[in-house]
């Protein structure tokens, strides 16, 4: 194989992919618009049932994922709190700097605004 077949089966086949993911895409964005008619759903009679419908829907919902979210949860708080162990010390000192930083900062600052009310007054 040459050179030019190469890219010419290279071209076709980069066509190919471009055609399967645009299909893909285009498939996916018809499965996700859903058009709600509000005036037929959420009319005066059927109102409140379609509100206790959807608090139903959501509760099961929380309900069923109850579990997991509870326990992703507690990774994250242990995650979090195994984090802190291990760099405790590099937390402090970095606490300690940034406390130190904005003293001095809030030292400046004072000077600058009593520097500015003589200022005034005089």
């Amino acid at each position: 194989m040459n050179l030019e077949e190469l890219k010419k089966l290279r071209e076709e086949k980069s066509l190919i992919h471009k055609k399967k993911k645009r299909e893909y895409y285009l498939k996916k964005k018809v499965q996700v618009k859903k058009v709600y008619d509000y005036e037929l759903e959420l009319n005066d009679k059927d109102f409140n049932s379609k509100i206790k419908e959807i608090i139903k829907a959501q509760k099961n919902y929380l309900d069923n994922r109850k579990d997991i979210i509870i326990s992703k949860m507690n990774d994250y708080k242990n995650k979090k709190k195994e984090y802190y162990e291990l760099n405790k010390e590099k937390r402090l000192e970095y606490d300690k700097e940034y406390r130190e930083k904005k003293k001095e900062e809030l030292k400046k600052y004072r000077k600058e605004y009593y520097k500015r009310l003589k200022e005034n007054k005089l």
